[in-house]
């Protein structure tokens, strides 16, 4: 064994592996931080990304992607097919990164990162055969969240494209998008954007339950909390047949005097 890439951080040895690994990868046990860090890492890599396959503890899997913005992402990668998630029952003692051609063993010590490193043939590939078969046994991720390259495009061409570059610009402006007091919600945000956008409600809600972010049930019950908090105000427009619908306005001049880069702190400040 060597350690060739002792003192780098999970991203350098994350990108180091994408860069020179030309077959399958198995990505074993990660923790929360590696998968988060290799979500980061595989999207903006410039280049052809191998075919990741992540075999993580599904509880684990499910606390990270509870985060809109890193399971996007992994949604994209996903449908790239540069990743896969499966759930892992018994977990070995370390983080395994596993290459056609090495394996390598990611330890953890305070804030320095050790990967230790063995190319010897025989134990790769007994390695990789045997992480291969453990693969095949496991039982697929579900991850619900869609891809954010739909979600941008989609809301560009149902919404607007000035909605599109609001929400791009809420999402790049936030380290986390979990609703949980860390961020807001990609419900919220979306709602925030349409207001931002003199949007209907009805056309917000539909896109958003098509594309695969909430339910129009779940629009409707965020819509009505933001109202009630007084972050948007709705105006009632007439339509041909039916009941009007509600147009999403602004509603605190807090948020109408912020710019895409300081409107999720503001809103966030005001719901908390």
């Amino acid at each position: 064994m060597t350690s060739n890439l002792l003192n780098h951080q999970i991203d350098d040895i994350l990108e180091s592996i994408l860069e020179d690994a030309s077959g399958d990868v198995y990505m074993v046990n990660p923790s929360a931080d590696a998968i988060e860090e290799f979500v980061s890492v595989a999207t903006a890599f410039d280049g052809s990304l191998p075919s990741v396959h992540m075999l993580a503890d599904e509880r684990t899997l499910k606390d990270v992607m509870d985060d809109f913005i890193v399971a996007s992402n992994a949604a994209d990668l996903i449908s790239q097919d540069a990743l896969a998630l499966r759930t892992l029952e018994e977990a070995p003692e370390n983080s395994l990164l596993i290459t056609e051609d090495r394996v390598i063993a990611v330890v953890h010590a305070g804030d320095r990162v050790g990967g230790l490193v063995t190319d010897d043939e025989s134990f790769v590939d007994d390695t990789y055969d045997t992480y291969e078969a453990r693969w095949a046994d496991s039982s697929q991720f579900n991850l619900r969240t869609p891809p954010i390259t739909d979600v941008r495009e989609t809301l560009a061409d149902e919404i607007s494209p000035d909605a599109e570059a609001d929400f791009t610009a809420i999402l790049n402006s936030l380290e986390t998008a979990r609703g949980d007091g860390d961020g807001l919600d990609e419900v919220t945000i979306s709602l925030l954007v349409a207001a931002k956008n003199e949007a209907l409600l009805y056309d917000i809600s539909k896109w958003g339950e098509d594309v695969g972010i909430a339910s129009k049930a779940t629009f409707s019950r965020t819509k009505t909390k933001l109202e009630d908090m007084g972050l948007i105000d709705t105006e009632k427009v007439p339509i041909d047949v039916g009941r009007p619908r509600l147009r999403l306005k602004i509603g605190d001049e807090r948020l109408s005097e912020a710019d895409n880069g300081q409107l999720a702190t503001v809103a966030q400040s005001i719901l908390n």
